[in-house]
């Protein structure tokens, strides 16, 4: 049992080693890559606007949910008309970039690992070193950018569609005042609030971007090995996610 928990220790220092490398070579790489700005625009396009069906239905709807439970909740405190101050400050805070971190590793980071896995297993990534193209460069990179764009403009949609939702459940059904809701908004949400998200945002798609085209780059070329590729993307994604959401918090604590 000992053998086995340092053989599994030891090679999850490997695995992190290996992810610390790859990321080093991103970014030597970055540079180069960011002139070149039609290869990153499109992966903009396929990370961020392919994903914005699915984000602003589920703000929409964690909204709602969002000012229904806080109205029930405030009610028992006679404070509704804080609804406002609570829905935005767990959407901006936590609710957006969790929730969209989660759904782009499911949707954009999935495409990704699945996209390049599928070119290793078809000997294009090999037929470019062949013709002495540098896949990082020319494949990796942009698509590391473009996760990394869009993440952050994603939960910041996220946010602010979930607080039209809660307005929506809050004044429109529940009657809470407009005013309210909105006055206590403003005054209690402050730039440190929007920073964090934006930091959390941030920091969840580098982190998603990398595990993604770090699993599809080095999958096995095989069909079995391109789905273990994804499943690594989705599950991994979510451990981080959920990490780094804690330290980012305490950071700003």
């Amino acid at each position: 049992m000992f053998r086995e928990l340092w053989e599994t220790f030891i090679e999850a220092v490997e695995d992190l080693g290996a992810v610390v490398h790859f990321l080093y070579r991103l970014v030597v790489n970055t540079p180069a890559v960011l002139l070149r700005v039609n290869l990153v625009s499109q992966q903009v396009f396929n990370s961020g606007a392919l994903s914005l069906v699915i984000i602003m239905l589920s703000g929409l709807f964690v909204g709602m949910v969002l000012g229904l439970q806080g109205f029930q909740l405030l009610q028992r405190f006679g404070s509704e008309e804080s609804l406002g101050t609570a829905a935005a400050i767990g959407l901006v805070k936590e609710l957006g970039p969790v929730v969209t971190a989660l759904l782009f590793a499911g949707r954009a980071g999935t495409a990704l690992a699945s996209e390049l896995g599928l070119m290793r297993a078809t000997d294009q990534i090999s037929a470019m070193e062949m013709m002495a193209v540098d896949p990082i460069q020319r494949v990796v990179v942009p698509r590391f950018l473009g996760g990394v764009i869009a993440m952050p403009l994603l939960a910041a949609i996220f946010s602010v569609i979930g607080i039209y939702g809660a307005q929506l459940v809050g004044v429109q059904i529940m009657g809470v005042d407009a005013g309210s809701f909105w006055s206590q908004m403003r005054g209690a949400v402050s730039l440190k609030d929007v920073y964090e998200g934006i930091a959390k945002s941030f920091a969840f798609g580098v982190a998603c971007s990398l595990i993604a085209v770090h699993q599809g780059y080095y999958a096995v070329p095989t069909a079995e090995g391109v789905g273990r590729a994804t499943t690594r993307t989705v599950v991994t994604s979510a451990v981080v996610i959920l990490f780094l959401d804690y330290l980012v918090t305490a950071a700003f604590l």
